[in-house]
């Protein structure tokens, strides 16, 4: 099922979601299904925090495919500013119609394309203005933008952010305002590196993403990966859920899981045992220490 769909999507409720959902593979417990249903139905931006690997980005995927929508990301990092999200002019193209326009006046004087003020506005036309993620959403209909690990960005940016969520519209001098018709559903993820603003998260619906439950992680590994047997899945799932116990530099993720699986079965296994997992560790941890505590313990017991 998807919204796009559905002749009244506001009758549609917070189980609808959770089956929307689950059609496009993405399994949502009933949580993170009412978190997403308000945020559609409250027109507010859904904050996603938790440790990586969760599905908080796969959330903002599956929602634009329920939604038949636009998916626009935009990944922040250290350093990311209001030009690199919003919007920037094509300074190439904007030069190589500078010189067209000089060889036109050269070759016929009196042709009147002398006015320096005409030339000038010429070249800011929207044709050389190049939109980034947050003007392409908002001038797309209907998108869901997607600000992956805000939580990388500074505090600057995030009060940039607050005032275009606020408006939902951005002004370019040379242009004027360009607001959406339609709001994108703004997504935004966070892995707790650093602490996010109030300010910002109040203008949010905010969930935590948690690691799945034992079940519902077998059921994501029988989902993304039909091939691997229920067995390999059910051990998959039990050893991950112990490493995220053993106070790892990294625990793993959803999508470790999904790699560790999928590697197992690649090797031919059909379950989990000491050789093969030994062999495949790199798939689901990603430090050496991590490794080195896991094949004392977990892996040991296994070997047992």
């Amino acid at each position: 099922m998807a919204l796009a769909d559905t002749s009244d999507p506001a009758a549609l409720g917070p189980t609808d979601i959770g089956r929307a959902l689950e059609a496009t593979g993405y399994l949502p417990d009933e949580g993170l299904s009412t978190a997403a249903f308000l945020a559609l139905r409250m027109h507010r931006p859904l904050f996603l925090e938790g440790d990586a690997g969760v599905g908080k980005t796969s959330l903002a995927q599956a929602l634009a495919e329920v939604l038949g929508a636009e998916l626009v990301r935009l990944q922040c990092y250290e350093g990311i500013d209001a030009a690199q999200a919003l919007y920037d002019w094509d300074f190439p193209r904007q030069v190589l119609h500078l010189r067209a326009a000089e060889t036109a006046v050269r070759a016929d004087p009196d042709s009147g394309a002398t006015d320096a003020a005409e030339l000038e506005r010429s070249l800011y036309d929207r044709r050389f203005l190049i939109a980034r993620p947050i003007l392409r959403a908002l001038e797309h209909t209907p998108s869901v933008l997607l600000i992956d690990e805000i939580d990388r960005a500074d505090d600057e940016f995030e009060a940039f952010l607050l005032e275009v969520l606020a408006d939902n519209a951005v002004t370019i001098p040379e242009l004027g305002t360009i607001r959406a018709a339609a709001p994108p559903l703004v997504v935004l993820t966070s892995n707790r590196t650093r602490e996010v603003h109030d300010a910002l998260k109040r203008r949010c619906l905010y969930h935590w993403v948690a690691h799945p439950s034992y079940e519902r992680e077998v059921a994501i590994l029988r989902r993304r990966l039909p091939e691997v047997s229920e067995r390999l899945a059910r051990e998959v799932a039990a050893a991950v859920r112990r490493m995220r116990a053993a106070d790892l530099l990294k625990p793993p993720g959803v999508a470790e899981s999904i790699d560790w699986a999928q590697a197992l079965h690649l090797l031919g296994a059909d379950g989990l045992d000491a050789d093969r997992a030994a062999a495949t560790l790199g798939a689901v941890l990603k430090y050496q220490e991590d490794a080195v505590r896991i094949r004392d313990t977990v892996l040991a017991e296994l070997a047992g």
